[in-house]
């Protein structure tokens, strides 16, 4: 689980710069020019240098990226792999170096360093390559905001840029379609809308005004200023640079972001495992050692027995298993247009049980739609929509998105209602009335083919209701009484309450002479009826999000827009809505209430960016793994915090920054696909982590007995590292494996705890057959087919076979090459069906299936094993062949083996819940 990255330091900076701002946005024009070195004719080139050399360029700090020789350390550096280079030194003096100064080339043997090395880069290649592949990606989605902007230059006029040379100070010029490049003090405005959502979440534009402020709001809320990282909707302005780069409102959000998240739950998890089979294998070595060392009494012989154990008690290819479950989650993320920029977050995805989202991009289609077109009465008119369409399609302002919306519904009707085709070309236009801030209305005066003129205006109600006399109903037009007036406000009201934008829409026949139209003639109307929009939800979102929940995930909405639309937007995707907890009810609450509060409201609405941060915390506080999605600049730090962050393509800058995971498409069912493979990577690799434990902790049992009671080693070192070589290759195909359904269910979080207890269940069941082997080839095997009954203490140190397949050996050399061949198979096949026993709850080969990768490899590996003791190198490796009677004793307890394993394994689920 992440923990909190917002410092003390980062938040007073980020108060400090919104008291300024709201300071500066109560003094007068004059004042704040001359506190600012400034004036109306802006700043010369010569200022603006001065003005860049005391505040700095326009540059907003960012994470910082990871150097390659970091990115190579951590991709090379771990528990095992230091480990293991260090079992690599020992055996290069051992196995190597000494035998070269002795000059006894026979004991000169580099397979385990080989083998070694070669696990290590393998596992530290493939981490680097996948993580550096994932990293250049999400960097190429990491454009700049804007890269020019126009700014009023002393003497030269307006004049482009680019954005990181804008001053304190500057006085730039901003019109519709223009990215805000730093936060300034609007002085001159006409019809100024700016949309803040990637700043505040609120989704409606708001206007903006050069008067002066003076108030407690919030600083977002302040009219007179504009903010780096926001966009002009309409209109244009002059506004002067307050601050620039890490000063601005989005700098100190991004300057708190840009550090690097602390550890994660996942990365702990991997690593209290990693340690828990290193202290197993710190304590086995040395008395492994001692114990042959004095039993056997050769020291060399016992030595590299101890390190060969330590390279088979040492899951070497854990790193490398794990890499390549979340490197395979990641491929096939990216094939859903996906990139996964952290590929611990895979994991995190299995793991969430509760998504958080900020419903502005992520919930909805980032578009405005026509919902209705009713009359006075609220019943559906496709009159209104067709003055609706004259009006929006003669304007010559700035066709804003409502306009656009009620051109794209008419033309979509118009296959249903030919009175809808080419009314563009039966009306022309003949004078407007432009929008303006004070009287809230856009009116045009337009003329049929017969010559009589209609104004149409549309506005907000109220404002439209002053002008208006009448009403239509029918073909009528009747009196606009009070009682009509109040059943007219009651139908926008609960328009309203749905979360939809209301906008009235009122005519007038024959209004003025052409050349005397004017706001005068704004008066005397018809009140035809409502414009309702409605920003839909994605097609995906309710189908996604009734997914996840089916999949053990709770949706809540933490969003900065108003109560009512977000009631509306959850109502549609069908998200619970009974109980709402807006950022002011956050204020007074305590994080304990607010712990319990969040775990029992699913939306939030009106919520500042650290109040997103607080409720993410809080439900992490309460035992969940939390998801974050959002691409607002508001977003940022819950998407830091979360323990994993997802945002789009789309997203600010600062978002993709600070998220782990970005979506090039902004369909919600790749969340869904995303968790299944988040759980998928977990489970294999919990299957190997498990195994692997287990068996090591079987293996432990079965050297220790075998060290005390043989007298002889029960398997060579050569031997062991080639047994443990072609069960870690058997092992590579598990990322690949198949997972059962019903595991994929239900949330899957990291949990070191249960491999203690896993380990001492399943890991002695291995190790009963191999001391029931040990004496079934001590006493019968071994000494029916190579000496005549003896057991090994009774045969002559002198005795020689002379004849058959073992002619030229010792007796004794004979019987120890038969036992340690006899243990060998006898591991391999215990030890790989291990695989398949444990990677599923229930049983193996009958009601789950391995994928045919990992059936394939395992099945490979005990061939080879099985028949190596009857190749011509096995009198090099120390075997000889096994008699045919050891393989129906073999059988047996391979069976005997899978049953008690089952058994074991059934008790252990009703005991502990859960195999895995």
């Amino acid at each position: 689980m992440k923990k909190k990255v917002m410092d003390k330091k980062a938040q007073a900076a980020a108060a400090a710069t919104q008291a300024a701002l709201q300071a500066e946005a109560a003094l007068t024009v004059t004042d704040l020019l001359r506190q600012l070195g400034t004036s109306q004719d802006g700043l010369s080139e010569a200022e603006a240098a001065q003005s860049r050399e005391a505040n700095g360029e326009n540059r907003v700090t960012r994470e910082k990226k990871k150097s390659i020789g970091r990115r190579l350390t951590e991709a090379f550096v771990n528990p095992f792999t230091i480990i293991l280079v260090f079992l690599a030194a020992v055996s290069v003096v051992t196995d190597m170096i000494i035998p070269i100064m002795q000059h006894n080339m026979d004991d000169y043997n580099p397979a385990t360093v080989i083998i070694i090395s070669v696990l290590v880069i393998l596992s530290g290649t493939l981490r680097f390559v996948q993580e550096t592949r994932s990293g250049d990606a999400a960097a190429k989605l990491l454009e700049l905001i804007t890269t020019t902007c126009t700014v009023i230059r002393k003497g030269e006029g307006k004049k482009e840029i680019p954005l990181q040379d804008v001053a304190v100070g500057d006085l730039v010029f901003l019109s519709a379609g223009d990215m805000v490049p730093a936060d300034v003090r609007i002085i001159k405005a006409k019809d100024l809308f700016v949309s803040q959502a990637s700043l505040t979440g609120e989704s409606a534009p708001q206007e903006k005004v050069p008067s002066v402020a003076a108030g407690h709001e919030a600083v977002t809320e302040l009219t007179n200023l504009a903010f780096m990282g926001t966009n002009v909707i309409s209109g244009s302005a002059t506004g002067v640079v307050l601050r620039n780069g890490d000063r601005t409102l989005f700098g100190s959000l991004a300057s708190s972001m840009a550090q690097e998240a602390p550890e994660t739950n996942f990365t702990k998890g991997v690593n209290s495992v990693s340690w828990i089979l290193i202290r197993f294998m710190l304590a086995m070595v040395p008395f492994v050692f001692i114990i042959n060392g004095l039993t056997k009494g050769n020291w060399i012989a016992a030595f590299l027995f101890a390190i060969s154990v330590a390279v088979g008690l040492t899951p070497e290819m854990l790193p490398m298993i794990v890499t390549t479950c979340l490197a395979k989650g990641a491929v096939s993320m990216s094939e859903k247009k996906t990139v996964v920029k952290s590929l611990n977050s895979i994991q995190s995805f299995g793991a969430m049980d509760v998504l958080c989202t900020d419903k502005t991009g992520t919930l909805r289609q980032d578009r405005v739609a026509l919902e209705y077109h009713l009359n006075a009465f609220g019943q559906p008119s496709q009159r209104v929509l067709r003055y609706a369409y004259l009006n929006s399609y003669f304007q010559t302002g700035y066709k804003n998105f409502m306009d656009r919306a009620v051109i794209a519904r008419t033309e979509r009707e118009e296959t249903e209602d030919p009175r809808l085709i080419d009314l563009s070309e039966t009306y022309t236009k003949v004078d407007e009335i432009p929008f303006d801030f004070s009287r809230r209305r856009l009116s045009v005066l337009v003329r049929d083919r017969s010559g009589s003129t209609r104004m149409i205006t549309k506005g907000a109600v109220e404002e439209m209701l002053a002008i208006c006399t009448y009403a239509e109903q029918g073909s009528d037009d009747v009196p606009l009484t009070d009682d009509l007036r109040r059943q007219i406000l009651s139908v926008a009201d609960k328009l309203n309450d749905e979360g939809m934008r209301v906008i009235a829409l009122a005519r007038k026949n024959d209004p003025a002479p052409v050349g005397a139209f004017g706001v005068k003639d704004e008066g005397d109307m018809i009140f035809m009826g409502y414009l309702a929009f409605l920003d839909p939800p994605k097609d995906t979102a309710m189908t996604a999000i009734a997914a996840l929940k089916d999949h053990g995930v709770v949706t809540k909405v933490l969003t900065g827009d108003n109560e009512k639309t977000t009631r509306c937007i959850c109502r549609q995707v069908g998200l619970p809505v009974d109980h709402i907890l807006l950022g002011s009810d956050l204020e007074n609450m305590d994080d304990e209430t607010l712990q319990k509060e969040a775990e029992r409201t699913t939306v939030f609405a009106k919520l500042s960016p650290d109040q997103k941060a607080r409720v993410v915390t809080a439900l992490q506080a309460a035992g969940h793994t939390v998801g974050f999605m959002g691409d607002g600049i508001n977003d940022a730090p819950a998407l830091k915090l979360a323990d994993i962050g997802i945002s789009v393509d789309s997203a600010v800058d600062i978002a993709k920054e600070s998220a782990d995971i970005i979506l090039l498409e902004k369909s919600l069912m790749v969340l869904e696909q995303g968790i299944i493979e988040g759980r998928k990577t977990y489970a294999n690799m919990i299957k190997y982590i498990k195994m692997t434990a287990s068996s090591n902790f079987g293996n432990m049992f079965s050297v220790l007995a075998a060290s005390v009671l043989l007298p002889f080693l029960p398997m060579m070192s050569l031997q062991l590292i080639i047994l443990n070589l072609v069960y870690e290759i058997s092992c590579i195909a598990i990322p690949w494996d198949n997972v059962d359904e019903d595991y994929l269910k239900v949330p899957r979080n990291w949990d070191a705890s249960t491999i203690g207890s896993f380990m001492i269940w399943l890991g002695p069941t291995s190790s009963v057959f191999d001391w029931i082997t040990y004496l079934v080839l001590y006493f019968v095997i071994c000494p029916y087919f190579v000496s005549d009954g003896l057991t090994y203490h009774q045969i002559a140190t002198t005795a020689m076979i002379t004849s058959g397949p073992m002619a030229g050996l010792s007796v004794r050399d004979a019987y120890e090459a038969m036992f340690q061949a006899g243990w060998f198979v006898e591991s391999m096949w215990t030890q790989t069906l291990v695989i398949h026993m444990i990677r599923t709850p229930k049983i193996p080969f009958l009601q789950s299936h391995a994928s045919a990768t990992l059936t394939t490899l395992t099945c490979a590996g005990i061939a080879v094993l099985t028949a190596l003791p009857f190749t011509p190198i096995a009198r090099d490796l120390g075997f000889v062949a096994l008699p045919g009677p050891y393989f129906y004793f073999l059988a047996v307890v391979v069976i005997l083996y899978m049953l008690l394993a089952t058994s074991v394994k059934k008790a252990y689920i009703r005991h502990y819940g859960s195999l895995l």
